[in-house]
Order: structure tokens, then sequence, then C-alpha cells
């Protein structure tokens, strides 16, 4: 996949995971694996999210 239709798929990409939704719900969504939008997203500079919810207690 090249050119127009990278780019816009990495815009799609991009703008559902700042909204929330996880890279597996992403990739179930456009047909892609986990790999393929995860690489999507590191191209295009998005920050990804630590994995896992939050703490419940004080950090050690």
């Amino acid at each position: 996949m090249r050119g127009d239709e990278r780019r816009e798929l990495t815009e799609f990409v991009s703008v559902e995971y700042e909204k929330g939704q996880s890279i597996r719900d992403i990739a179930s969504t456009i047909g892609r694996s986990y790999g393929f939008v995860h690489r999507l997203l590191a191209e295009s500079g998005t920050e990804l999210r630590t994995r896992g919810g939050a703490r419940k207690g004080p950090r050690k």
C-alpha cells in the first residue's frame, strides 16, 4: 500500500487512536494486522499509549 491510499489510511488510524480506540480494534475495523496498524501509528509520529489500564495505588 502506497501513496494517497496509505496517507488516508494513516490519517484514519491516527484519528481513531487519538479518540481512544485500541490498536486491535482499529486493525479489526480495517481488516489489517495489529503490526500494520502499529507501524502506521509509529510512522505518523503518533504518541502511543502505554499498555494496560491505570495502576491501583501508589507506584513503588
